[in-house]
């Protein structure tokens, strides 16, 4: 443990788990051909909502029938569309490991009122028992539980031949985790995640088998107009063209086409996702080496390689009342939010206190291993406070 303040600081200390750090070398010179003032319905701006659809679905290689579209209100927006477009035909399996799956078994159950939902649950840092899913149902999952740094190991526990959809949150795991497409039939995403874009768009990509339920199933509740998927009972193709439901910022559009470009540049999705490894075995080695702290997620097949979250293991820290663990947190973050060695690192406040780091491939190695030290220092400061009001 470190009772003397580091000398070096992150090279960027951004390490929120939402909105996300910048790529590296973003500047606001960036965004100087931003479409301002124009219109999205221009032929320019539909041209530049294209290219973020296209660029999208080469860089994540999409199978050819699948089909991604901007749409409004970030992942949440795109996932809420989802559900209530497609739910409604059988009945549902939720997994519910952290707060964002609670919060869509909540909505498909108390707003959307479904009357055959299943919930398979787990307590923070585990995973619901996945030889239970029932795939002749639609099941909802998250790829990545954000909040709690718990993720599925793979697919394969997923069914090839599935009579229900799967419908897939997966915006802290895209760009970073390997998606096996073949099993996923609606993936929501936002550009604020893994690629450091701006938020309040969100992306929704649908399987062929997703587009088929659109066109077969009218669902027996009135539809939102922003969530209005078909007309005259076909999926309107232009949504996943570009054509947007409602109007974008084509500033977050500039920016996210330049995260794109980013991603390409250094080499793909291969590249993005091997950042994120060496990130998250930068932060898993001072885990190793460090009595205080340990992994929120139980079993190492389920750490997140993206939004790690860590619990304090530290004997006298760990019998506090829960709120004054929450305090202690909440202080250690911002203690080293004010020396400006680490921003925005206290955990998701509907989980257990812990702190939450993102490691995905807009953050670089070195800056995670700069700031292990300060962590240590932090934890020391932060407990000697503790003594003294003691």
């Amino acid at each position: 443990m470190t009772a003397t303040k580091p000398a070096k600081r992150p090279g960027n200390i951004c390490f929120s788990s939402g909105p996300c750090a910048k790529r590296p070398g973003w500047s606001l010179q960036c965004l100087e051909q931003a479409l301002l003032g124009r219109s999205h319905r221009a032929a320019d701006g539909k041209a530049r909502l294209k290219a973020a659809v296209d660029r999208t679905k080469a860089l994540l290689g999409l199978p050819p029938g699948y089909v991604c579209g901007i749409v409004p209100a970030s992942d949440t927006g795109a996932f809420e569309m989802a559900m209530w477009s497609l739910l409604g035909e059988r009945g549902v399996d939720c997994l519910v490991w952290e707060s964002f799956g609670r919060g869509w078994l909540t909505d498909v159950a108390q707003q959307l009122k479904i009357a055959d939902v299943r919930a398979l649950e787990a307590d923070y840092g585990r995973l619901p028992d996945l030889a239970k899913v029932d795939f002749s149902r639609d099941v909802l999952f998250t790829w990545n539980g954000t909040t709690s740094g718990v993720r599925v190991p793979n697919g394969d526990w997923i069914a090839e031949q599935r009579a229900g959809l799967t419908f897939v949150d997966a915006t802290s795991a895209v760009f970073a985790q390997p998606i096996p497409w073949s099993k996923v039939d609606v993936l929501t995403f936002s550009w604020q995640k893994a690629l450091g874009g701006e938020a309040a768009h969100g992306m929704l990509i649908l399987s062929p088998r997703a587009l088929a339920r659109l066109e077969r199933y009218t669902p027996p509740r009135p539809l939102p107009k922003i969530f209005r998927l078909t007309k005259a009972g076909k999926p309107i193709s232009g949504v996943f063209e570009g054509e947007t439901l409602n109007t974008p910022s084509m500033l977050c559009v500039e920016d996210y086409l330049d995260a794109l470009a980013w991603a390409e540049g250094i080499g793909g999705l291969g590249t993005l996702i091997a950042r994120a490894d060496a990130n998250a075995r930068a932060l898993f080695a001072w885990v190793d080496r460090t009595p205080w702290i340990a992994h929120l997620a139980e079993e190492p097949a389920t750490r997140s390689n993206t939004s790690v979250c860590l619990r304090i293991v530290d004997a006298e820290v760990a019998a506090l009342p829960r709120d004054r663990q929450w305090a202690f947190v909440k202080e250690l973050a911002a203690t080293l939010a004010e020396e400006k060695a680490a921003y925005d690192i206290a955990g998701h406040r509907d989980g257990p206190p812990a702190l939450r780091i993102w490691c995905g491939s807009t953050v670089e190695t070195a800056d995670v291993a700069a700031l292990t030290p300060w962590l240590d220092w932090a934890f020391a400061r932060t407990k000697a406070g503790l003594a003294k009001a003691a």
